[in-house]
């Protein structure tokens, strides 16, 4: 009896287990040996033998290198984004662009900003490079095909908010490869009610005035712009908004010398320029000191290469001002083709524009002012000229096509 009462605790009765040896200090002893790790099983020697053989013939690939953050867009489109991560550097250099014509123009790139402004590029075959935007919604406003090409980069609106010039930026700032008026494809539009009408800038150097003419210059129906040395850079963020897309719409050539300027022009062009001049005045050749100023609104100057803020009156050489007819801008003055030179604000016209519009026989466009009045701003002068240019080489094609 004593054999079994021994043996009784190995089947588990609470009433047999021996005296000292309590039911709670069996449970914490299980509990004990849950926690231990668990014993690891393995295979037979054969198959640990087989398995290490065929591993050895065919080593695991190592994992793939982590690829950086992006997300494909909901909105179907099948493009692929990068979300930008803080601090950027990327981000930096839409500022650097925006601000810097010596960047612009060494690293060959350009910023635009807004919807219709990039919509126009890209469907004029400008390059895209980097696109940022805030909402996955600004890209389903531009032709897919064309944002295939460029690195989308999702940004905060507040950050795009911080870099725009903008009262109320629209959220979507893209960094372009310069165009090449050579490469572009301008809208059919534009092509089938071009002139043969062209305007030359001379030493305009107001932002807001070369893209207000330009955007004249699209909407007279003008062949091509060109622009002289002195002109501001076309390409600068506040001519890109004054011209509401015209930059992509017709061919505009900037820097030019006027050595170049002919070489840019028809064969048989012939080149006017506006002036404030009164029609009465008999025209005659003036010799004026360079640097000198008169009471004209539109004083000469003699290179506007290099034009500085203050003339320097030392030394200063005779510049022959050539001959030209004078007439108003309403009378008739347009033979295909014809070009018109518009004079800046603060330094008119040049003597070289006055030297190229006497050798093609061209004229004086004066626009009748109210006596007392200086003189028109300048972008406001081109358009009213050009419009005229327009109409009058209008009429002149419908009266050719009357007496066919």
């Amino acid at each position: 009896m004593a054999a079994l009462g021994r043996m009784a605790p190995k089947f588990g009765s609470s009433l047999l287990w021996p005296s000292g040896i309590r039911e709670a200090e069996v449970g914490r002893r299980g509990v004990r040996a849950l926690r231990r790790s668990p014993v690891r099983v393995l295979p037979p020697q054969k198959e640990r033998k087989a398995t290490a053989a065929e591993e050895q013939k065919s080593p695991r690939e190592p994992p793939p290198p982590p690829q950086p953050a992006v997300e494909r867009s909901s909105a179907g489109l099948g493009l692929w984004y990068e979300k930008a991560s803080p601090g950027d550097k990327r981000l930096g250099k839409v500022v650097t662009i925006a601000k810097s014509k010596k960047f612009r123009d060494h690293h060959g790139k350009v910023l635009l900003e807004g919807h219709r402004l990039i919509r126009d590029a890209l469907e004029a075959g400008a390059v895209p490079r980097t696109l940022f935007f805030s909402t996955v919604g600004h890209l389903k406003e531009l032709p897919e095909a064309e944002l295939k090409r460029a690195s989308l980069v999702k940004v905060k609106f507040e950050d795009i908010k911080n870099w725009s010039d903008l009262i109320t930026p629209q959220g979507l700032i893209g960094i372009f490869s310069k165009p090449d008026h050579v490469k572009m494809s301008y809208p059919a539009a534009q092509l089938a009610n071009s002139l043969p009408l062209l305007l030359i800038c001379d030493n305009i150097r107001d932002p807001g005035n070369l893209g207000t003419i330009l955007r004249s210059a699209a909407g007279a129906g003008c062949e091509k712009v060109l622009l002289t040395k002195g002109c501001v850079d076309p390409w600068e963020p506040k001519v890109l908004r004054a011209g509401m897309g015209a930059h992509f719409r017709l061919p505009i050539i900037a820097d030019l010398d006027w050595e170049s300027v002919p070489s840019n022009l028809p064969p048989t062009v012939q080149v006017c320029v506006a002036d404030n001049k009164d029609p009465g005045a008999r025209a005659e050749t003036v010799s004026m000191p360079r640097g000198s100023s008169r009471a004209s609104p539109a004083p000469l100057r003699s290179k506007p290469k290099a034009a500085p803020e203050h003339e320097d009156e030392e030394g200063a050489a005779g510049v022959c001002i050539p001959e030209l007819a004078v007439q108003y801008y309403y009378e008739n003055w347009t033979q295909a083709p014809v070009a018109v030179v518009i004079g800046g604000e603060t330094y008119g016209l040049s003597p070289d524009a006055l030297q190229l519009a006497a050798s093609t026989g061209g004229k004086r466009l004066v626009i009748p002012m109210v006596p007392g009045m200086d003189s028109l701003n300048s972008a406001m002068a081109a358009a009213i000229v050009l419009f005229e240019g327009k109409r009058q080489l209008l009429q002149r094609h419908k009266q050719q096509e009357d007496e066919r």
